[in-house]
């Protein structure tokens, strides 16, 4: 038999006979390391016990320690497992398939009657039989035809369909678990008891398409989540609750900032207070980007077909565009429109007016800019995913040289947008150069090595995602970590040489030739509405004070408070604070719970004893002290608090 050398992290080298498994191999190191192995690592992929080592190898094993990769198997393996609970349920109910996602799983089934939750409960007790039941997992490689009647017989069209789907190079591999089987690229663990029973929870169903088509047949999907044991699950449970009550919508009606209708899908109807939002958030970063040198522009909603085919947007992009039919007068047919999905290729044509030279850049273009993209409305989700949107937007056309600094002077401005607005934390992600790109090895090797430079220079730590940047630049993406620890991907930043030779940009260089500008995308919130539901679920809709819609409500004790009241209003309007009066003939204890209900930050009650001494009982919202204090004091305090974060 032909002899392998297989590296283990420690340098160690030993030799097995080709084939080999790693639960051979975790066998001959130590027994007990046999009963505590799920998966290996060779050569940096994630490897079933049971598939066999032909070749020399790096190989590490991996125990339940292992956080990434157990978490990985335990979600796969409960997506086998749930499916196999169904069937022994509803014998009925044909099988689909079940990916692996963040916190959890999923597993598409195609049932006539609906689940309801009471059958969760069911599932999940059949799936802990199965888990205690601790029954071995295996797997064979099959015969593509072989494949083709097993599930022909059992009549699951949809695994079918799949295995037609499967390459004609790439093995077809079977799963068992216990006597269930499904398709599937594994890897799984040994047996079902490896499982931690304790430690998922099935917790919902919902619609979807099979293959995400909507000319396909509507299935039943069930989600779970699940962790490596109890306290972990219990802890997630807990972020749930929270982040129900934190849910951008609820909040949203109790604030009255904004609501959607079937009449206008994916579009949002922004009510004054959340306008209010809106406007100061882009007054906010109105202020950092003239701080940072951009020039702030407009373009059109409608733009020609052909600028679209010249950007290649039309082509890869073409089923996400509204489209817009005119009849032109005189003209023999209509003339094709887009709304816009994106800015860039309209940004491209504001630099391409008149001549640039390298003294005119960089030269950095923002605008607010009002896109519409076609979301399917399965995918649509409050304020996070919507069909109209508004970015905030900018290109910056440069040198190659100047990508390092530009780069890292947009990391900055990010960082102190991030940090006013009450992010400290967030991860950089850079995406590096795919297998199939444009440019040669050396344009990749400095556009890449300068974004890292821009980083380290920074001093912030950042992963790297290999081959995931586009076809024509590398990328860097931003996801920052909100008040319940959950992660939103919302700034990026992206080289692009591709774009300004498509639409013929260019600049008279320093040696008087004309050379092409690099374009950097980029975006610090992304969109304002998602930014906007972001904000409302980390602060739970208690906005910082110079942010919030309705800053100070002046409530009434007493009706003869009334002209103070009033008095006090207009002062607080005139310093600057958004204040209203309440006069209602209610108790203040209702006025106090239902603008507090409303997220009011401050609410000033005030009765004659006020009125006597020129004073206010001011209360803020989450706290349940008043304190009494000189309106002059009150009014200079709420002024100030009133102002956005300063430039530092």
């Amino acid at each position: 038999m032909a002899q392998i050398s297989l590296t283990f992290p420690d340098g160690n080298v030993r030799t097995y006979e080709a084939g080999v498994t790693p639960a051979e191999v975790a066998a001959s190191i130590a027994p007990s390391l046999a009963k505590a192995a799920i998966s290996a690592q060779v050569d940096g992929k994630h490897w079933d016990l049971a598939w066999p080592i032909e070749a020399d190898a790096a190989l590490s094993i991996n125990t339940m320690k292992d956080e990434a990769p157990a978490l990985e198997l335990i979600r796969h393996d409960l997506a086998h497992i749930m499916a196999r609970a169904v069937q022994e349920l509803w014998p009925d109910v044909k099988v689909t398939i079940g990916p692996v996602r963040d916190q959890g799983w999923f597993y598409d089934f195609d049932r006539a009657e609906p689940f309801t939750p009471e059958d969760l409960g069911a599932i999940e007790a059949r799936m802990k039989q199965i888990i205690n039941a601790r029954e071995p997992v295996k797997t064979e490689l099959w015969e593509r035809e072989r494949a083709r009647k097993y599930y022909e017989e059992r009549g699951e069209p949809f695994k079918v369909e799949l295995l037609d789907r499967i390459p004609g190079d790439e093995d077809i591999r079977m799963y068992w678990h216990g006597d269930w089987q499904d398709l599937c690229r594994g890897p799984h663990l040994q047996h079902t008891g490896q499982v931690p029973a304790d430690a998922f929870k099935l917790t919902h169903v919902a619609g979807a398409y099979w293959l995400g088509d909507a000319s396909r047949p509507m299935l039943q999907r069930i989600y779970g989540v699940a962790f490596r044991n109890r306290d972990d699950l219990k802890a997630h449970m807990t972020m749930l609750e929270e982040a129900a009550k934190r849910d951008h919508r609820k909040l949203g009606r109790e604030m009255d900032l904004f609501h959607l209708q079937e009449e206008a899908p994916g579009m949002v109807f922004w009510h004054p207070n959340g306008w209010q939002i809106w406007r100061g958030l882009e007054d906010f970063m109105r202020g950092r980007l003239r701080a940072a040198g951009y020039q702030e522009i407009r373009t059109p909603q409608v733009v020609d077909r052909v600028l679209w085919e010249k950007s290649g947007h039309w082509e890869a992009y073409r089923e996400n565009m509204f489209i817009v039919e005119v009849d032109e007068e005189g003209a023999k047919e209509k003339r094709i429109n887009a709304l816009k999905p994106m800015n860039c290729p309209c940004h491209v044509q504001i630099y391409n007016q008149g001549l640039k030279s390298y003294r005119d850049l960089p030269l950095r273009l923002a605008e607010f800019g009002s896109c519409h993209r076609y979301e399917s409305s399965g995918s649509m989700h409050g304020l996070m995913r919507v069909r109209g949107f508004t970015q905030d937007d900018a290109h910056i056309f440069c040198t190659e040289d100047q990508i390092e600094s530009e780069c890292g002077a947009f990391i900055k401005l990010l960082s102190t947008v991030y940090r006013d607005l009450g992010f400290e934390k967030f991860d950089i992600k850079l995406s590096t150069r795919p297998e199939v790109r444009i440019g040669t090895d050396a344009q990749w090797d400095k556009v890449e090595g300068a974004l890292q430079s821009a980083i380290e220079n920074l001093g912030l730590p950042y992963e790297i995602n290999p081959g995931d940047g586009a076809f024509y630049g590398p990328k860097l993406d931003f996801k920052l970590t909100d008040a319940i620890g959950r992660e939103w991907q919302c700034g990026t930043f992206q080289v692009d040489p591709n774009l300004p030779e498509r639409l013929d940009a260019e600049y008279v260089g320093e040696d008087g030739a004309k050379h092409r500008p690099y374009m950097l995308h980029r975006a610090i919130l992304g969109s304002f509405e998602r930014f906007i539901g972001i904000l409302i679920e980390n602060y739970a809709g208690k906005l910082p004070f110079w942010l919030a819609p309705r800053q100070v409500v002046v409530a009434s004790i007493v009706s003869d408070a009334d002209p103070y009241v009033n008095e006090v209003v207009a002062a607080l309007r005139k310093a600057g604070v958004r204040a209203e009066a309440d006069t209602r003939n209610e108790k203040i204890n209702y006025k106090v719970r239902e603008h507090s209900v409303g997220k009011v930050p401050v609410i000033l009650a005030v009765g004659m004893k006020e009125v006597e001494e020129r004073s206010v009982s001011l209360r803020r919202l989450g706290e349940n002290r008043t304190e009494n204090m000189g309106f002059e004091s009150a009014l200079t305090m709420l002024a100030f608090d009133a102002l956005p974060p300063p430039l530092n």
